[in-house]
C-alpha cells in the first residue's frame, strides 16, 4: 500500500512540475466541450440561394421577397437563365436554387398549376435534403396564403419539383469518404510526426542531430520524408477504396487530387513538426496534436457538420483549419468534377499555410541549434 501511495505521489508531482502537460490536461476537456457543443448542429442556416426568374411578374416578385425575408436563406444571385446556375453551384457560391417558370402569374390566374423547380447541392446529402425541405415549406406556405387571400375565386396551385445535384441518390458515403481522407492524412502526418520527433528528444538522439553539421531544414526533411511517402500511399489507397468499395465517383482529375493531397500532407507534417518543437514528451505531443489537429479536423472542417450552421466565431476559426480547405477541394474534384479554375483560392490557402508552417517549424529548431554551436 505504501508503494502504491508513493507511486501516486510521484506521478502527481511529475504532472504538477510539467506545466505544459498540466495546462493541456486542464484545457483539453474545456476545448472538447466548446467544440462539440457549438459545432454539432443540424440546423439549416445562412443557405446561399440563387433565383432564376426569366419573366418577373407579381407572383414571382412576391415569392422572391418571401424567400429573401426568411432568416434561413441569403439570396446571392438573381438570374434570367438557368445556365448561370452551373457556375454558381460548381464554385460553391450557391447551395440551392429556385427556378421560376415564365408566365407563372398568368397560369395561376387561369387556374392552371405552375411549376417551381427547387435545386440543391447534394455533396452533403443530409444538409441538401434539409435545404430542399425548407425551400418547399416556404413555397407551399406562400401558396396557401395566396389561395386564402384570393377568397372564393378559382386559382391554380404552385407545384414544387425537386432536383439534387452532384449526388442525386443521396449516398452518405459521398459525404464521408472525402472527409475521411483528410482525417487519415492528419493522423498519418501530424500525429505520427509529432510523436516521432518527441520520441527522439526523450531518447536523446535529437541532441546528436542538433550538434551535427546538418541545417534545421535538413533535419526536418530527413525526419518527415518517410511520412510524406506514407501519406502519398495513403491518398492512393483511400481513392482506390472509395471507388471500388464505396462506389464514390471521381469525376475530376485524379492527378490534381493527388497533388492537392501532397500539399495537404505538407501542411499536416508542418503542424506535427511545430507541435513536437514546442513539447518535450510524447504524452504532451499526443495531446497537443489531438487538440490542434484531430479535433478541428473532425469538428470544424465541414467533414460531418455544415460550417454554415455554426456560430460566427467558429466559422471564423474554421478558416485556419487546413482540413476545411482540403475537404472542399476533395469534394469538388470527386463529386463536382471541377479543376483549378474553381479551386485555385482553396489551393492558394493551403499553399500559404504550408509555406508559413514550414518556415515556423524550421525556425523553431534554430535556437536549439545555435545554442550548441
Amino acid at each position: 500500500m505504501n508503494a502504491l501511495l508513493g507511486l501516486l505521489r510521484k506521478e502527481a508531482l511529475h504532472i504538477l512540475r510539467d506545466r505544459r502537460t498540466l495546462i493541456v490536461l486542464v484545457m483539453l476537456p474545456i476545448v472538447q466541450v466548446v467544440l462539440f457543443g457549438f459545432s454539432i448542429r443540424t440546423d439549416v442556416r445562412d443557405v446561399r440561394l440563387a433565383i432564376v426568374d426569366p419573366a418577373p411578374d407579381a407572383v414571382t416578385l412576391a415569392l422572391r421577397d418571401r424567400l429573401s425575408a426568411t432568416a434561413t436563406f441569403r439570396t446571392v444571385a438573381v438570374a434570367t437563365r438557368p445556365d448561370a446556375l452551373d457556375t454558381l453551384f460548381r464554385s460553391g457560391a450557391a447551395q440551392a436554387a429556385v427556378i421560376l417558370e415564365p408566365g407563372l402569374a398568368e397560369r395561376l390566374a387561369r387556374g392552371l398549376p405552375a411549376r417551381v423547380l427547387v435545386v440543391t447541392d447534394a455533396t452533403e446529402p443530409n444538409t441538401g435534403s434539409a435545404r430542399q425541405s425548407y425551400l418547399g415549406a416556404v413555397i407551399q406556405r406562400y401558396d396557401m396564403e395566396r389561395m386564402a387571400a384570393s377568397g372564393a375565386r378559382r386559382r391554380g396551385r404552385i407545384v414544387p419539383e425537386v432536383r439534387m445535384r452532384f449526388n442525386p441518390t443521396g449516398e452518405s458515403s459521398h459525404l464521408f469518404v472525402p472527409g475521411l481522407m483528410a482525417m487519415v492524412l492528419t493522423i498519418t502526418s501530424a500525429l505520427m510526426t509529432a510523436l516521432s520527433l518527441t520520441r527522439e528528444k526523450e531518447m536523446g538522439t535529437m541532441e546528436a542531430l542538433l550538434v551535427s553539421p546538418l541545417r534545421p531544414w535538413q533535419i526536418i526533411v530527413g525526419k518527415v520524408a518517410p511520412y510524406l511517402g506514407i501519406g502519398v500511399v495513403s491518398v492512393a489507397a483511400v481513392l482506390l477504396e472509395a471507388r471500388l468499395v464505396f462506389d464514390v465517383p471521381i469525376r475530376g482529375s485524379v492527378s490534381l487530387l493527388m497533388a492537392e493531397g501532397v500539399l495537404f500532407i505538407l501542411v499536416s507534417l508542418s503542424l506535427g513538426i511545430l507541435i513536437s518543437a514546442r513539447t518535450a514528451s510524447q504524452r504532451v505531443a499526443m495531446m497537443g496534436a489531438l487538440v490542434g489537429t484531430m479535433l478541428p479536423t473532425m469538428m470544424l472542417s465541414g467533414f460531418i457538420f455544415p460550417i454554415e450552421s455554426m456560430p460566427t466565431a467558429l466559422r471564423w476559426v474554421s478558416n485556419v483549419v487546413p482540413a476545411k480547405w482540403f475537404v472542399l477541394i476533395a469534394r469538388g474534384i470527386m463529386l463536382k468534377g471541377i479543376g483549378l479554375t474553381y479551386l485555385w483560392p482553396q489551393t492558394l490557402v493551403l499553399l500559404g499555410m504550408a509555406v508559413v508552417l514550414l518556415a515556423a517549424s524550421a525556425r523553431s529548431f534554430q535556437p536549439r541549434l545555435e545554442g550548441r554551436m
